[in-house]
This record gives structure tokens, C-alpha cells and sequence, in this order.
């Protein structure tokens, strides 16, 4: 039996490695493909030598580009991988342009495709991510949805059930097996910036990088949080750019404390020791979940609207600076914690039914 995964950007090298490492467990034969999406060192190679994963067979180094670009160089690129390697099975993750273009090629030669975080909807049609994730699941023979709400959203968009596998979420089992793992000796974050309480803040959406006033609403709620609290910047490529064509650098506060993209030890070791995160990440915001961080999500909508029901994670309109700050300044920890995304197994439900279904 044999697979390709193909993988692309920081979220999707995370997930994979803990099903990678199930995979091996079970004897399933594994090709990586790379797409290249994230090139930046920092944003890709260091993932696979600390995550343990598997160094991919192929890399097609698309870069950066815009949808279409980079879309369409990535399924030339696919397609003529699966050709020559002819897998069982396709294992695609998330909702990036690698999923999307992992998923056409497959489809279209008639290889079946399995969907890791199928059913997470927005509702946002502008959203990139949501119609990658539309189409992804479309063409997948295997489901594999992380929540309830997934599952109920595939079941009332017409999937028959035999297809779609609650399994829990797999960077849950990430989040529990690597920070166990990890050392303050290992990190290259420097350790007296932890000494005392601090916000963490990830930006680097297209919708919040690209749009001038989305930017500046959160760049001018952030300096007035850090009038209170040191507030913790690691800064996405993306962001940073941005951050330079709209001279917004100046904005800074001393108190924000700037740093370089970080590697996942890194983060998940400063989202375990902050007091509150703000985000406009899918990804971050389950990760303070996880690590049970009352999480303010500067965007419109989210795909893990149970982090909205629980109360651990709020909206807000990433233009309203004067919205995030009340945010900030009523944030409570919920006394409930419910275990929303499984018990740490996902990853060994997926390679489970992955072995069932190759069998048959």
C-alpha cells in the first residue's frame, strides 16, 4: 500500500507529522510531496527535522505567486508525480492552495483523496481558504472531520455518512505529544522576554495584511494592550511586508516586542505561557485552546465556532481597534473546559481507516 501526502504550508507540516509517524507504525508506505507554498527556511525546512517527518520525496518549489499561479504550477507539478509514483491513495490537510490543487490532481486521474479537517466552514465566500475547503471535500472519498460541526455541516451539504470520520482533531495530538518534548534550552526565543506576563499576537491573513484599515485597527489595539502587558509580535513574512509599505513600523510600541516567524517548539511554548492570545489564525486559535488561553480572533468569522460557544474565543472586526481593546480589557478564562477535539487519537483513527479502506 502506498500514499502520497502532499503538504505545503507550516499547518499542514504539523498535522501531518503526527499521522506520518502512524503511518510508519503501520506499515503504510509514504511519499511526501512538498509544494514549496512556504519556501522561507524558517517557515518550512526547520518543521521537518523538528517534527520528525519524513524528508519529501519531491519538492516542487512554487513560491510565492497569486491563486492562480500558484495554483496552477502546483498541479502541473502533482499530476505528473502521481503519475510516475501511481499511489493508492492521495492524503491531502486544511485548506491551502497545495490541498486544493492536491485534490484536482488526484480527482481528475481517478486517485481517491483523503481530506484531513474536512467540514470546517466560514461562511465567507471571500475566503480563499473557505473555497479550497469547499472543493476539497467535494472530491474526497474519506472525510476526516475534527468536530461535531464538521460533521453535521458535510451531512447537511448531501454527504453520505459512510464517507465522513469524526476522528478528533490531529493538531491536538500534535499540541500533547510535542510539548512534552520540548526544553527552554531547545528554543531560539530569547528566555527573558518570558519573565513576565505577556500577550501573544499572530497576524498574517491576506484579508488583515492586505487591507490597509484591518492592519492599522489591530496594529493600534496592539500598542494600546502593550500599555498594559508586553505584547509578544512574531511576524509573518506577509506582515511584515505590509507593515513597511504602510510605514506602520513606527507604530510599535517599546512594549511590543517584535520577533522573527518562529518555529512550532517556539510557538507552542510561548502560547502555553501567555495570558491571553490574539490571533487571526485557524490554527492559533485552537492552539490556545489546547493550552487553555482565552483567545480574541480578529476577524469576522471563524471555522471553529465552538470556540465561540465555550466562550474561550471572541470576535472581533479586525478594523475596530476601540472593539479588540473592550475585548481585551473583559477577558475572562472560562471555569469549563470541554474536550471539543477529541482525546489526542485522531491520528491513529485516520491511519485506521485509512489501512480499512486501502484493504478493501
Amino acid at each position: 500500500m502506498r500514499i502520497v501526502t502532499i503538504i505545503g504550508a507550516r499547518p499542514q507540516f504539523i498535522k501531518s507529522s503526527v499521522v506520518s509517524f502512524e503511518l510508519r507504525k503501520a506499515g503504510i508506505d509514504e511519499l511526501v510531496i512538498h509544494t514549496g507554498q512556504h519556501y522561507d527556511k524558517s517557515m518550512s525546512a526547520i518543521f521537518f527535522s523538528q517534527l520528525g517527518l519524513p524528508q519529501p520525496a519531491y519538492n516542487l518549489e512554487v513560491g510565492s505567486g497569486s491563486h492562480a499561479v500558484q495554483t496552477s504550477k502546483m498541479l502541473v507539478g502533482i499530476e505528473e508525480v502521481l503519475l510516475k509514483e501511481k499511489p493508492d491513495l492521495v492524503l491531502i490537510y486544511g485548506d491551502t492552495n497545495s490541498t486544493l490543487a492536491g485534490a484536482l490532481a488526484a480527482s481528475k486521474i481517478h486517485i481517491p483523496v483523503a481530506h484531513v479537517e474536512a467540514g470546517l466552514r466560514s461562511h465567507n465566500m471571500r475566503m480563499p481558504e473557505e473555497i479550497n475547503r469547499l472543493v476539497a471535500d467535494r472530491l474526497s472519498s474519506m472525510l476526516f472531520t475534527p468536530t461535531f460541526i464538521g460533521k453535521k455541516n458535510l451531512l447537511l451539504e448531501g454527504f453520505v455518512k459512510e464517507k465522513i470520520f469524526l476522528t478528533g482533531d490531529v493538531m491536538y495530538d500534535a499540541a500533547i505529544h510535542f510539548s512534552k518534548s520540548i526544553h527552554p534550552d531547545d528554543l531560539s526565543i530569547d528566555p527573558n522576554i518570558l519573565n513576565n506576563p505577556f500577550v501573544l499576537a499572530t497576524i498574517h491573513r491576506a484579508e488583515n495584511t492586505d487591507n490597509p484599515e484591518n492592519l492599522k485597527g489591530i496594529i493600534k489595539a496592539l500598542k494600546k494592550i502593550s500599555e498594559q502587558i508586553r505584547v509578544i509580535l512574531p511576524l509573518h513574512p506577509r506582515t511584515k511586508r505590509a507593515l513597511q509599505e504602510l510605514d506602520l513600523n513606527s507604530s510599535l510600541s517599546p512594549s511590543i516586542t517584535v520577533l522573527e516567524p518562529l518555529s512550532y517548539f517556539d510557538m507552542i511554548y510561548l502560547e502555553s505561557r501567555a495570558q491571553v492570545i490574539v490571533t487571526d489564525s485557524g490554527g492559533v486559535q485552537k492552539e490556545a485552546y489546547f493550552f487553555r488561553k482565552p483567545c480574541i480572533t480578529v476577524r469576522t468569522e471563524t471555522e471553529w465556532q465552538e470556540l465561540i460557544d465555550t466562550k474561550w474565543n471572541s470576535l472581533v472586526n479586525p478594523a475596530d481597534s476601540d472593539g479588540i481593546i473592550d475585548a481585551f480589557n473583559k477577558i475572562m478564562t472560562p471555569v469549563d473546559w470541554p474536550q471539543l477535539y477529541g482525546s489526542g487519537d485522531a491520528s491513529k483513527k485516520i491511519v485506521l481507516s485509512i489501512d480499512t479502506y486501502l484493504r478493501k
